[in-house]
């Protein structure tokens, strides 16, 4: 079997979320004891906890629920770059080495596009200085053929945007997006990505997760 690579964070009570966003709660409905043979939960969190998939509802008051988004941008051959120390916003010039050519052969660029910005990302606060993607980076990917970018910060976006210009951008060109990714541990190259959301038919986004395996 290839090698997978994990690369969902936990998710549970010390989960970090976006300020004033719905913490991850946990009760327990039924407990296995006389007259109960299962456990049973209740699970109340944000759809944008852990690893997830953001649906155009997020960023588009008429756009599709995650539930109505096609599946074929979330699972597929991929590549991870690392941009880890690149400041707030994700440039172009933080990612070009991992184009094709030079080191990287004559390998085309995935379809997918997976960015590291931390050495270790945070898994218990959450980042307000969080990196991002500079927009004219999104557009450029797109230009290239990219259908679905992902970063390991919380949002592709900066924590204070109201415009959200990273996220208008994908909105414009047909992007999907994955966030809070836990890339650690994965080393610069191409893989196979799946990160499928669940069929949630009215919601913003969707908890995925999300593992990468070598590509043969």
């Amino acid at each position: 079997m290839p090698k997978i690579w994990d690369i969902s964070p936990p998710v549970n009570a010390q989960s970090p979320v976006f300020p004033g966003d719905t913490v991850y709660q946990q009760t327990w409905c039924a407990t296995i004891g006389p007259g109960c043979p299962v456990n049973v939960s209740a699970i109340t969190l944000s759809p944008h906890a852990g690893a997830h998939a953001d649906a155009p509802l997020h960023y588009d008051a008429t756009g599709k629920a995650i539930g109505e988004v096609d599946l074929d941008a979330f699972i597929g051959p991929c590549r991870v770059i690392h941009a880890i120390g690149c400041g707030p916003l994700v440039q172009w010039q933080h990612i070009e080495h991992a184009m094709s050519g030079g080191a990287w052969g004559p390998a085309p660029l995935p379809q997918r596009v997976l960015v590291r910005v931390y050495e270790k990302m945070p898994q218990t606060a959450f980042d307000n200085a969080l990196p991002a993607f500079a927009p004219e980076t999104v557009a450029r990917l797109a230009d290239l053929g990219v259908k679905l970018i992902g970063i390991d910060s919380a949002s592709i976006d900066p924590a204070d945007s109201k415009a959200l210009p990273s996220h208008q951008t994908i909105r414009q060109r047909g992007l999907r997006v994955l966030e809070n990714l836990l890339l650690d541990d994965v080393p610069e190259g191409d893989y196979e990505l799946i990160a499928l959301p669940l069929k949630f038919t009215t919601a913003d986004a969707s908890p995925v997760r999300a593992i990468l395996r070598k590509l043969p």
